[in-house]
């Protein structure tokens, strides 16, 4: 499985806006909605924001990947989005996070999520792969590191 598989291009941004959590997570699933536009947002927000209530999504060094399993999607979905200031996201070790690589996965797809969240962990763990997407200009720039690097795993 590779990241190109469910991330489309249209999905991703290199200037998310939001200054807060929840502002986080309405403008990713903005993102996801523009591959899916006939999903009930709210429902998305809510998956997303009822697994941030179980423990933060925020890893630390700068990244955080947000998921939720949810019967309102028929397949897996995936966005990106980067902050340049950064938000506080409640991250293991305290610092602002730049990098969100978010997955609503269909509730009966467990394997699937697993082998997602794996994948996109095992990419952005990289520090240099992180640097370069904090360091990127654009949106098509973000889509196509990730892609690049992903398939170089």
């Amino acid at each position: 499985m590779h990241i190109a598989e469910f991330l489309d291009k249209t999905a991703v941004t290199a200037n998310l806006e939001a200054t807060n959590k929840p502002g986080v997570l309405r403008e990713l699933v903005g993102l996801a909605l523009k591959t899916r536009p006939d999903l009930d947002p709210n429902v998305l927000v809510d998956t997303l924001l009822a697994r941030e209530k179980l423990q933060s999504t925020g890893i630390g060094d700068g990244y955080a990947i947000p998921h939720g399993k949810t019967n309102a999607v028929p397949t897996i979905i995936a966005c990106v989005g980067r902050s340049v200031a950064g938000v506080d996201f409640q991250s293991h070790d305290g610092k602002p996070t730049h990098l969100f690589f978010t997955l609503l996965v269909p509730e009966s797809s467990h394997a699937l999520h697993l082998k997602a969240l794996a994948r996109v962990s095992r990419l952005i763990r990289d520090a240099g792969i992180r640097q370069s997407l904090l360091e990127t200009s654009s949106s098509q720039a973000l889509y196509d590191i990730i892609v690049a690097e992903d398939a170089r795993l």
